[in-house]
């Protein structure tokens, strides 16, 4: 079967489950009732990836792919738009995106690619109401991938540091002002030093070409990793976790991290 008559079942197969008769589930969904769906299959593909498991990921795929035809298929009821429409308008946007590819414009690497891309899409929403250079960020994403991604589009027009050293600075910088917060006592100047801080880091790790969420991600199984090896070993040892003190527990942690490493 061809990709395109693969396509065609599916999206078949979703106008059945919707039409009268059909699955009575389906049928009572909206797209905001089917939203958190999108959002969890989205972090299960992401998750295949990050475990290298292809097998997994096919599967996550065409579970996504699913969601995209189910909203298509809701708005297509309501004569907002087909997955045809869908389909058009991205081939359409990805011809335009790439004139190095499908016209006569010329670039010298990846980094070109991007600032073209950029200037394209600013050219695409001059006349928006948020014509901002950083607009199309959406204010749902996890908040260390939104202050990569804004950090990604305002570099994009020339605003960010000339290297690491210069983001070094700023989270010195940042850190500084946090620790002015805290002794302080202002909660709320504590709250914003502290996100200015994590903001910082972003873009630290956008220069070293480490993405904080992902840094942050491997480092969260890191921590559980270990803390678990902690648990087993005191475990094993006969001892209660609850009833070790702040050194013993330390020992403990540093341990279970020469074990990990």
């Amino acid at each position: 079967m061809s990709a395109g008559d693969a396509f065609t079942k599916l999206v078949e197969i979703m106008a059945r489950l919707r039409a009268p008769g059909g699955c009575p589930w389906d049928r009572e969904q909206t797209h905001k009732s089917i939203k958190p769906y999108l959002i969890e299959e989205a972090y299960e593909v992401a998750e295949a990836i990050e475990d290298e498991d292809f097998g997994e990921l096919r599967k996550e795929l065409g579970d996504l792919l699913l969601q995209v035809v189910f909203h298509a298929q809701l708005a297509s009821e309501a004569g907002r738009f087909s997955v045809t429409d869908v389909v058009d308008a991205i081939n359409e946007k990805m011809v335009r995106r790439h004139p190095h590819v499908f016209a006569d414009t010329e670039v010298e690497d990846a980094d070109a690619v991007l600032r073209n891309w950029a200037k394209i899409k600013a050219e695409e929403r001059k006349d928006d109401a948020d014509n901002s250079a950083i607009a199309g960020v959406p204010r749902g994403l996890p908040a260390l991938l939104r202050a990569h991604r804004v950090g990604e589009k305002a570099a994009h027009v020339g605003f960010d540091w000339s290297g690491a050293d210069g983001v070094l600075a700023k989270v010195d910088e940042e850190l500084a002002e946090l620790r002015e917060a805290i002794a302080g006592g202002d909660a709320a100047a504590v709250e914003a030093e502290l996100g200015d801080v994590l903001h910082a880091l972003t873009s630290l790790g956008r220069h070293l070409g480490t993405h904080a969420e992902e840094a942050l991600h491997r480092a969260n199984d890191r921590f559980a990793r270990r803390f678990r090896q902690l648990e087993a070993r005191l475990a094993a040892n006969g001892h209660d976790i609850h009833a070790l003190s702040a050194t013993e527990l330390e020992q403990a942690w540093q341990v279970a991290k020469s074990e990990s490493d």
